[in-house]
């Protein structure tokens, strides 16, 4: 079976944006990746999406586009309504100014919602129903997986699972809710706090270096606290861990296990499945392209 025709799902992000040629198997056969311009206003972001568009697809085959952004989108997927990551992103009518410069159908997305969305359908999701995704990068993104479909709510804003308190008095948040698990789980929020990246914490404990291995400690407890209020909300069959941190879940993933054993309750949290992502970096672009296959019929 081919996959035809291709989509073009976009992952924009606050330091990159990347782009790919998806087919309805869960694959990208070609892919590029620019820096997001900065300021990364709309207008800036929407001008070099257009050109990359321009020169990844010269001939117009792609019929469809798909768009995930950092922040909720409307209902119908027309409209970036936040980005509290992005610069001066307020109520952007996103997909009709893409539309504009590509003549292409286009769909909005939340970032986390598509990764979520692709992981359900192709990757570490596929045996599930009833799961939820989050996304540990320069932000800490969510997506609900409920009986097979995405949930987004009424609005098209529900899955904002980084901005759930975990602790009242905690590290501003751009979102106005301070102390949002964001505030500890996020990269900004370990270079806050420690002042290395994730990746070189994670080669320090990985050389048993005492501090290192404390401070993975310290983020799987504080993970599995604002993961014990969603599996008491949802109850879900599976968590799965996306996003750059996730690369380190066999140095953390254990105490969120002990955190969740201690907080949820057995009958909450029977039969639950923790376990990372499986698509990469291409989550996002995937579940992109797929949702504006979806929407738009192809």
């Amino acid at each position: 079976m081919t996959d035809s025709p291709l989509i073009l799902g976009i992952d924009l992000g606050g330091t990159a944006i990347k782009l790919g040629c998806c087919g309805s198997q869960g694959h990208c056969l070609r892919s590029v990746t620019i820096p997001t311009p900065q300021p990364s206003t709309p207008e800036a972001v929407v001008a070099a999406i257009a050109a990359t568009i321009h020169t990844l697809d010269p001939d117009q085959a792609i019929p469809a586009i798909g768009i995930g952004m950092p922040g909720p989108a409307d209902i119908t997927g027309r409209i970036a309504k936040i980005s509290i990551n992005l610069d001066d992103w307020h109520n952007v009518p996103l997909a009709e100014w893409i539309e504009a410069k590509t003549g292409r159908p286009t769909t909005v997305a939340n970032d986390a919602n598509c990764a979520g969305w692709a992981e359900a359908l192709y990757g570490a999701g596929q045996p599930f129903q009833n799961l939820i995704m989050l996304t540990l990068g320069t932000g800490v993104g969510g997506a609900i997986i409920l009986d097979g479909e995405l949930y987004t709510g009424r609005a098209g804003s529900a899955g904002e699972l980084g901005l759930i308190t975990l602790w009242p008095n905690g590290p501003p948040c751009n979102s106005g809710n301070n102390g949002s698990l964001e505030q500890f789980a996020s990269v900004r929020a370990i270079r806050r706090d420690q002042h290395y990246e994730p990746h070189q914490l994670a080669e320090q404990a990985q050389t048993q270096d005492a501090a290192a291995v404390e401070f993975w400690q310290d983020y799987g407890r504080n993970l599995g606290a604002g993961l014990a209020s969603l599996i008491y909300v949802l109850t879900p069959e599976a968590v799965i861990l996306g996003g750059g941190i996730a690369a380190s879940t066999d140095l953390f993933l254990p105490w969120v296990k002990a955190e969740l054993e201690q907080r949820v309750m057995p009958t909450s949290r029977e039969g639950l499945v923790l376990l990372p992502a499986a698509l990469g970096n291409q989550a996002g672009m995937i579940g992109a392209a797929q949702l504006a296959r979806k929407r738009f019929g192809y």
